[in-house]
């Protein structure tokens, strides 16, 4: 039982530089939930993780006995737990819908964002680099139809995005403001949300010191 055994209160360990914990950690600001949340060096991390995740892996989050080590089944976890507000849609529909746009931008762009990181090949980055960066400037007129990411709603889709962008500056991926000027209206739009600020880790506010 060891560590699922002795907390009573919500848990969740977390990279401070991951885009994946980040994720979770906006849907933790949004539903203003109470967790204890453990910085863990992803090259030094505690025993108890183990305890938490078969795979050893980061982010996991502990809820009592409940142990989940997945971002997207935590957030859904999450969302289900504490209803207020919604983060994904009520109809079965739009639900679908949502989670379809999650799995495109996992598919799209986080993909991207793990090569451009961890890759040594710079020819490699390099490619990546620039197919993110041609591929957002090409979906910038759709942040200009709706204030969010195909929503009049701040949504789980827009807690998947905006960790992505908010790390364009350290993956080197520049797009100018006159080619993506719905981007940056989203950007700045998201960026400026209570929730958002609460979400970042020391070393996330540091990506963006101006």
């Amino acid at each position: 039982m060891g560590v699922i055994a002795k907390r009573s209160s919500m848990t969740f360990f977390s990279d401070g530089e991951d885009h994946y914990s980040h994720r979770v950690r906006i849907v933790l600001a949004e539903k203003a939930v109470t967790v204890e949340i453990i910085d863990v060096d992803p090259f030094n991390k505690p025993d108890e993780l183990v305890e938490v995740t078969p795979y050893n892996e980061l982010p996991a989050l502990v809820d009592r006995d409940l142990s989940l080590y997945e971002p997207n089944v935590m957030m859904e976890y999450l969302d289900e737990r504490f209803p207020h507000p919604p983060l994904l849609p009520v109809y079965p529909v739009a639900r679908g819908e949502s989670r379809l746009y999650m799995y495109r931008i996992q598919r799209d762009w986080a993909v991207l964002v793990d090569l451009i990181l961890t890759s040594k090949d710079k020819d490699a980055v390099e490619n990546a680099q620039k197919e993110l960066r041609e591929s957002l400037i090409n979906v910038s007129p759709i942040f200009e139809e709706k204030p969010y990411f195909m929503s009049e709603e701040f949504t789980m889709v827009d807690c998947c995005l905006a960790p992505i962008l908010w790390r364009l500056p350290i993956l080197g991926v520049d797009i100018p403001k006159e080619q993506a000027k719905g981007l940056y209206k989203y950007m700045d739009l998201v960026f400026d949300r209570e929730s958002f600020k609460e979400s970042l880790s020391e070393a996330e506010q540091e990506m963006r010191l101006d």
